[in-house]
């Protein structure tokens, strides 16, 4: 992939990579901050800035209304690290799509209403999502639970509701100060829109944006489990649900990929070790699921699933912990590798066919070490061993090194 890559005198980092098959332009606006970074009596404000980001700027009281008579199309997402914004607009209109994100990156129309309104949003959100659905609190208990120090011990959403719902605007303006500068983003551009126009228009509109002090991330380092951990709750549910995590690497860790391709190894189709052995034949599981949380800093390996009808918790987790140890005790299969590999690598070029995917993960990339990472993802997991499988899956698999949470369905007296 052709990549170009400029930084702005304000500290913006530009990316971008040229699609001619397309007719459309992507801009993905990363910001570096996430939920990591709040405040824990103070959860949830990156959150709560996705909504407010689309409530009027500085200069534009409107953001979705001049977008969408273009043509264009917008979301975003927020997750513990970043905050990630990205819009779509044909290429004859692409000159709104800078308008308009330049915009809120210089300031956003703060006001008691803007604010209102966004954080009622975010409150019936959390409501929805956490308090009124079957297993929606399930981050709240795990969290906590596998993370004692980090600010990974809460959910994006929020700890709790009433941090949003007491967020003053003097809060919010200072989480925007300090966070949403250009010195703290990475633009990436994609589709058919030429370099030369890309950093003109990129001049143009973000260039004005001023610098701001971004304070150093100073987190606290999570320190090494040394005992199992256990939790036990009953919830008006349909079914039994078991979560087992681990704690696992962080992202720029050699062992990483090992740790991707290990939870690939357990859950990833219907041949893959859970779902053949449990689910399909011997029928413990109705569903089960593995998979690791991608976070910058150290994260966690997830086992998730209900057992099938009869089958208790226990039951269950002992299934499951016979899995892990045929991990710990015999090296995974050269062709079971290989077909894990194989899936992880047409996934990825598949998944970088489409160019507003392509926008995303320029500006991911960028922001955790450098654009080109891109092209490199699939000779890193490529380079796993079998042997460096069975290592990491013994010093991981323990018991001391372990989290599970039984969550039991509720048994009315009558």
């Amino acid at each position: 992939m052709k990549i170009n890559k400029h930084c702005l005198s304000n500290g913006l980092r530009l990316v971008h990579s040229e699609d001619r098959s397309t007719q459309m332009v992507a801009l993905n606006i990363v910001y570096d901050v996430g939920a990591r970074d709040e405040h824990p009596e103070h959860t949830g404000f990156a959150h709560l800035f996705e909504h407010l980001m689309f409530g009027g700027s500085a200069n534009i009281p409107d953001y979705d209304t001049p977008l969408q008579s273009a043509g264009g199309e917008n979301n975003a997402w927020t997750n513990n690290d970043i905050t990630n914004y990205y819009l779509t607009v044909p290429k004859s209109n692409v000159e709104i799509g800078f308008w308009l994100d330049s915009d809120r990156m210089l300031e956003l129309a703060f006001s008691e209403q803007s604010l209102d309104v966004q954080r009622g949003v975010v409150i019936e959100e959390f409501k929805q999502r956490c308090l009124n659905q079957p297993y929606g609190d399930v981050g709240h208990l795990l969290r906590p639970l596998a993370y004692r120090v980090h600010p990974y011990r809460w959910p994006t959403i929020g700890k709790e509701l009433s941090h949003i719902e007491q967020a003053t605007l003097e809060e919010v303006k200072d989480f925007f100060y300090r966070f949403y500068a250009p010195n703290n983003a990475v633009l990436a551009v994609t589709g058919n829109i030429s370099w030369e126009e890309t950093v003109a228009l990129t001049e143009k509109w973000f260039g004005p944006v001023p610098r701001r002090n971004v304070p150093p991330r100073q987190l606290p380092q999570e320190p090494e489990q040394t005992e199992a951990r256990r939790l036990t709750v009953e919830r008006p549910v349909p079914l039994d649900a078991l979560f087992m995590v681990y704690p696992m690497c962080n992202r720029e860790h050699p062992d990483y990929f090992a740790f991707d391709i290990l939870s690939d190894v357990l859950s990833n189709g219907r041949s893959s070790r859970l779902s053949r052995q449990l689910v399909q034949e011997q029928k413990l599981f109705s569903s089960i699921d593995a998979y690791i949380s991608g976070t910058r800093d150290a994260g966690l390996l997830h086992i998730s699933g209900k057992p099938a009808a009869g089958v208790s918790l226990e039951e269950a987790e002992v299934a499951v912990l016979r899995e892990l140890e045929e991990l710990c005790q015999t090296p995974v299969g050269e062709q079971e590798l290989e077909k894990v590999k194989n899936k992880f690598e047409s996934t990825q070029i598949f998944g970088n066919i489409n160019y507003l995917n392509v926008a995303t993960n320029l500006a991911w990339f960028e922001l955790t070490g450098q654009a080109e990472d891109i092209d490199r993802e699939v000779e890193r997991h490529r380079a796993v061993t079998a042997e460096q499988l069975q290592r990491v899956a013994r010093e991981t698999f323990r018991e001391e090194n372990s989290v599970v949470l039984y969550y039991k369905k509720e048994h009315c007296l009558l």
